[in-house]
């Protein structure tokens, strides 16, 4: 978890705020780019993560949670990885799964990246969701390098 402040930070009042989110960010990416998606159960990484890779696809496509079969993948130009980590017990069962290969070549996206270790690559973006106090909004806080910034100069849901 990084303890930077956040380069954006921004409010999700509700689903279809974060599927506009996810498709504006969906047009941002590219080959290599890895986003760790951090925040609680429910918090809203699924969700994201789904409107993205649609947007990606460029239609309306199944896009189940990797919760059990830990990662999915969609074959897009590049490739699409969306990882679940939560069940990993340990970051050698990452390297199991073929993902520090897909870092380089694909489009990852990484929930619970915790469970990475040191294998967390260094130029990531990572989202950091919160809910509200009554759950019923998110917040979402955007942590990475200063290209990441530039690269997502004006987004908004």
């Amino acid at each position: 978890m990084s303890s930077a402040a956040p380069f954006l930070t921004l409010d999700l009042p509700g689903p279809d705020a974060t599927d506009r989110l996810g498709r504006a960010l969906a047009a941002t990416l590219r080959a290599g780019d890895v986003l760790l998606l951090e925040g609680p159960i429910g918090a809203g990484k699924s969700h994201l993560s789904r409107a993205l890779i649609r947007a990606r696809l460029g239609r309306e496509e199944d896009v189940p949670s990797p919760t059990f079969t830990l990662i999915q993948t969609y074959d897009a130009t590049p490739d699409i990885w969306h990882a679940d980590l939560y069940r990993l017990t340990h970051p050698d069962e990452v390297v199991e799964l073929g993902l520090e290969e897909a870092f380089d070549q694909a489009i990852c996206l990484i929930e619970w990246p915790d469970r990475l270790g040191s294998l967390r690559p260094a130029k990531v973006l990572t989202l950091r969701f919160t809910l509200t106090e009554d759950g019923a909004a998110r917040k979402l806080s955007f942590f990475g390098p200063a290209d990441w910034a530039d690269r997502l100069t004006g987004l908004t849901p």
